[in-house]
């Protein structure tokens, strides 16, 4: 579970809260207007974070199946590696 101390130590000039509680937070980067999601797990012997993180508010977070992520995450780098300039393939 996030700390009051957590979550009070946010950064809100750089980010807008969108969610902020003891599991959950929802940011938005007021540099890139990215969303990011961070969720607080809670296992016997720790707790961790999964950090989702989407380019625009109105899209799905992205979800299905491994090959599909697979995929999602080669395009995105063949994306980022050609200089952030779409990847046409035919």
């Amino acid at each position: 579970m996030f700390t009051t101390e957590e979550l009070q130590s946010i950064d809100r000039k750089y980010f807008t809260v969108i969610v902020a509680d003891g599991y959950d937070v929802t940011l938005i980067s007021n540099n890139t207007r990215h969303v990011w999601y961070i969720h607080n797990v809670e296992l016997e012997d720790r707790n961790f974070c999964l950090v989702y993180h989407k380019h625009h508010i109105n899209h799905p977070y992205r979800c299905g199946t491994l090959r599909r992520a697979i995929r999602d995450i080669k395009s995105h780098d063949e994306f980022q590696l050609n200089g952030r300039k779409p990847v046409y393939k035919h």
